[in-house]
C-alpha cells in the first residue's frame, strides 16, 4: 500500500509558489499552503488541501501550517520555500533596517519552516526540501542587492544542512530561476537571455517536482540554475 505524500508550500498564493503547489497536486501530493494574501487558502481548497493565511516571517504562522498538516495527514514529505520581494536600492543606500528586512524575506523565511519540518522528516525516515532562490545568487546584480546577498547565504545554509542531514535521508536543494513570466516582462530582460524568452513558472514548478521526487534521491546540497542560460556557472 503506497503512502500518501504531503507537501508544504510557503508564500504559495501566487507566482512560482502557486505553480509549485499546482504541479505537486497534479503529481498526487496533498498540499498545505501558506500565504499572506489569503490566496493560498483559496488555492489549497481548490487543490483539495489545506491553507493558512499568514507570513513566513512569523514563527507562529509557520507552526500553524505545520501543525495543520500534521493534524490532517500525520506526515510531511516535501517542503517548498518561496518568498516575496525584499528592499531594493543602490548598495550604499540600503539601511540597516532594510538589510534586516532582506534577511527576513530571503533567508529566515526558509530557515523557519526547515527548523520545524526537518525533524519530522528525519523521524519518519526521510523527506525533501526545495528553496526557490535566484539566478543572481552567484552572479550578483545591482538590480537585486538584498536578494543576491542573502540568497548567497541561503546557499551556504543549504550545503551545511545537506552535510548534516543527508544521512537521515532528508535532502535540500535550491532552484535558481532567472527571468520568469510571473514577473513584469521587458524587452531588455528578455533579450539578455540566450534562449530569448522568459521562463515559465510551470518550468520552475517542474524542476521543483523533480527535485522532490525519488528520481532525485541522490541530489542534495545543490543549486540548480533554471534561467535560460543567462548565468554562466562553473
Amino acid at each position: 500500500m503506497s503512502v500518501e505524500k504531503i507537501a508544504l508550500i510557503t508564500a504559495g498564493g501566487s507566482g512560482m509558489g502557486a505553480a509549485a503547489a499546482r504541479r505537486l497536486a497534479q503529481e498526487g501530493y496533498r498540499v498545505a499552503v501558506l500565504s499572506s494574501s489569503g490566496k493560498g487558502e483559496t488555492l489549497a481548497r481548490e487543490l483539495g488541501g489545506v491553507g493558512v493565511t499568514g507570513s513566513n516571517q512569523s514563527n507562529d504562522d509557520v507552526r500553524r501550517l505545520v501543525d495543520l498538516a500534521m493534524a490532517r495527514w500525520g506526515r510531511i514529505d516535501a517542503l517548498v520555500n518561496s518568498a516575496g520581494h525584499g528592499p531594493r536600492a543602490p548598495i550604499l543606500d540600503i539601511s540597516d533596517e532594510d538589510w534586516h528586512k532582506g534577511m527576513e524575506v530571503y533567508f529566515l523565511s526558509a530557515v523557519r519552516p526547515v527548523r520545524l519540518v526537518a525533524p519530522i522528516m528525519a523521524a519518519q525516515g526521510g523527506g525533501a526540501i526545495v528553496n526557490i532562490s535566484t539566478a543572481w545568487a552567484f552572479e550578483p546584480s545591482e538590480m537585486f542587492p538584498t536578494s543576491a546577498v542573502l540568497r548567497a547565504g541561503l546557499a551556504s545554509f543549504t550545503k551545511i544542512f545537506a552535510d548534516t542531514h543527508a544521512a537521515k535521508n532528508v535532502r535540500m536543494n535550491n532552484v535558481l530561476p532567472g527571468w520568469i513570466d510571473s514577473l513584469p516582462a521587458t524587452d531588455e530582460r528578455r533579450d539578455s537571455v540566450p534562449m530569448a524568452r522568459y521562463g515559465k513558472a510551470g518550468e520552475i514548478a517542474a524542476t521543483i517536482a523533480f527535485l522532490l521526487s525519488d528520481g532525485a534521491g541522490y541530489i542534495t546540497g545543490q543549486n540548480i540554475r533554471v534561467d535560460g542560460g543567462i548565468t554562466r556557472g562553473v
